[in-house]
């Protein structure tokens, strides 16, 4: 641990990244993947369990916390870190993500967006300035930027138009922020599916010499290459020495070609709601544990895993709960898809140290393609 929040880059191994975060909370060891506690809670888990995963850190929204439990609430009851009983480095979404998924609900302009709230319908106001501050009081350890995130496929003019305005939101976030020992705050690159404006965000906000960058804007609608084919183009632009943030990413398989153009940082809602709906991911790839084939299945989903859930339950019983609507169907299959996300970063972080991280790549996609165990 450490009084500031530190990076330090410890190996590459093409273009994929060894690395660690170091800040009074703990240490968050890169490539890393953030379960998400959007409103202080990682859906259907207990944070300590959350933890046992192999979690350094996990991620909060500052917009539904701003709307409850409201943030001068958190504040005044220690802390969200406190609150929630966790420790360890927490990091909040600025809010950037519910200007595009709550479009009906809210007016945009220069000076930042009034939500109507999807709760009561009270109007909220959330400048770069109040994003920041509502971080603050939640004690976030890193802070995202307030910023504009467009839907694909859009107009080039507003994908641009989006852009520039995030850049100016990032230097009045800059600003806001100030400096606060032990934490950072990052910005976010965006520009859509066009390299040129992707470049130039990437550009502009490392000339602000923040402690972090994330890419912002993508998995919202566009094809995979797409997605890989803007992180080509924007990293190299990026410090080497900062810790970059693909946002809202995503499926196993798109976190292992993202490690490998350099991305160092992941979030995604997928594992656990994927497992509240009967999926779980698997070394073997995608079971829909819905299906009639595992109803007398005995064998657990991974025989090889050191999750109770992966390892302690029959297919069998997990297709009954799903079936039955039975929430403890959703907690257990939530607790193998967190565990077998955070099995998968350990493994990336051990073959990017040794060196041989194209072989576990296509040594990891080679049994997806193998499917499921076949019928008991």
């Amino acid at each position: 641990m450490t009084e500031n929040f530190q990076f330090a880059l410890k190996k590459t191994d093409a273009g994929a990244r060894l690395g660690e975060i170091s800040m009074p909370r703990g240490t968050i060891r890169t490539p890393a993947f953030m379960p998400v506690g959007t409103v202080g809670s990682v859906k259907a888990m207990y944070l300590d369990q959350v933890r046992e995963t192999g979690a350094d850190i996990i991620l909060g929204n500052t917009y539904h916390l701003m709307l409850r439990p409201t943030a001068e609430r958190v504040a005044r009851l220690g802390g969200l870190h406190s609150l929630i009983r966790w420790e360890h480095p927490i990091l909040t979404d600025s809010g950037g993500f519910q200007v595009m998924s709550l479009s009906a609900l809210r007016k945009l302009n220069e000076q930042g967006v009034t939500f109507k709230s999807h709760v009561d319908g009270s109007l909220h106001h959330m400048s770069p300035e109040r994003s920041i501050e509502i971080q603050g009081l939640l004690g976030s350890d890193i802070q995202m930027q307030l910023d504009e995130c467009v839907a694909l496929p859009s107009e080039p003019r507003e994908i641009e138009r989006a852009m520039e305005l995030s850049l100016r939101w990032a230097e009045r976030c800059k600003v806001a922020f100030g400096n606060q020992p032990g934490k950072a705050m990052f910005g976010i690159v965006q520009g859509g599916d066009i390299p040129a404006l992707r470049i130039r965000s990437a550009e502009e906000l490392a000339q602000l010499d923040l402690k972090g960058y994330a890419v912002g804007g993508l998995a919202v609608g566009e094809p995979q290459d797409v997605m890989l084919k803007m992180l080509e183009e924007t990293l190299p632009v990026l410090p080497s020495e900062k810790p970059r943030y693909l946002m809202g990413v995503g499926t196993p398989d798109d976190i292992l070609k993202s490690v490998a153009r350099g991305i160092d940082m992941f979030d995604c809602v997928m594992p656990t709601r994927s497992g509240r709906h009967g999926l779980a991911f698997t070394r073997r790839g995608k079971v829909n544990i819905r299906n009639a084939r595992h109803a007398e299945d005995m064998r657990p989903l991974d025989d090889q895993s050191n999750c109770p859930a992966s390892r302690d339950y029959s297919r069998a019983y997990l297709h009954h709960l799903v079936r039955a609507n039975e929430a403890l169907g959703g907690m257990l299959l939530s607790w193998h898809n967190l565990n077998y996300y955070q099995e998968l970063m350990q493994g990336i972080r051990a073959a990017i140290s040794e060196g041989r991280f194209a072989d576990f790549m296509a040594e990891t996609q080679e049994e997806w393609a193998k499917g499921d165990l076949e019928r008991a």
